[in-house]
């Protein structure tokens, strides 16, 4: 009885302990903004704070969202990314992203592993869409034309192709600060993975997977 006295007593101090840390635990932001002090040199997960006393309105606006083939260019695939880059979105959970696609280019095949997306067509039309996990492998895809949005859940892979004749251009919004990037052909083949591994994954042979992986590592 004594022994089982004991060990409820030790469960329960467990219980408490937890439910202590449980409590003291806010994963929503505990002010009313965090502008990023980019200068810091403070390692977190995230970008520290800058003092509240030196905040200016500046630090949640963002200019240049108008330009076209602004950004970062791929000339892989034809596209141009353009990060929107607001401090005040610090710890916020969010990012978003200008994407431009020149005609019969593509945003390949990728995803966010830490985010879903949300991306409203500025111009143009793309075939946008993305792929449900295995073993469905459900492709759920539409041809998006100015206006118009579409969603794509967290970590599934994604695309989007100019099939047409005319420039597209895109919004994209993001739920992480850091939602992460993973281009699945640059991955696959240029991270360096044996070539036979990748052409038993792709069922096909190791000089077809030589060849195509010369491509990515030129």
């Amino acid at each position: 009885m004594a022994r089982a006295s004991a060990l409820l007593a030790v469960v329960a101090a467990v219980i408490a302990l937890v439910a202590g840390h449980g409590a003291a635990f806010d994963p929503n932001p505990l002010q009313d903004f965090c502008v990023a002090d980019t200068t810091s040199k403070v390692h977190v997960n995230g970008i520290p704070c800058k003092d509240p006393a030196t905040v200016t309105p500046d630090d949640f606006f963002f200019s240049g969202v108008d330009r076209t083939g602004a950004g970062t260019a791929s000339r892989r695939y034809g596209f141009t990314a353009l990060p929107v880059q607001i401090p005040g979105l610090n710890t916020l959970g969010a990012s978003h992203v200008r994407v431009d696609v020149a005609p019969g280019a593509v945003f390949p095949p990728h995803i966010h592993p830490r985010a879903s997306e949300t991306a409203v067509v500025l111009g143009g039309a793309v075939y946008f869409g993305f792929v449900s996990s295995y073993p469905d492998n459900k492709v759920y895809g539409k041809v998006l034309r100015k206006g118009d949005v579409f969603a794509v859940p967290q970590g599934l892979v994604h695309f989007l192709y100019n099939n047409g004749t005319e420039p597209a251009s895109l919004y994209a919004s993001l739920s992480s600060q850091n939602p992460g990037l993973v281009l699945l052909a640059d991955a696959l083949f240029g991270s360096g993975l044996p070539d036979d591994l990748l052409a038993k994954a792709f069922l096909t042979d190791v000089g077809t997977a030589q060849r195509i992986g010369a491509k990515f590592r030129a």
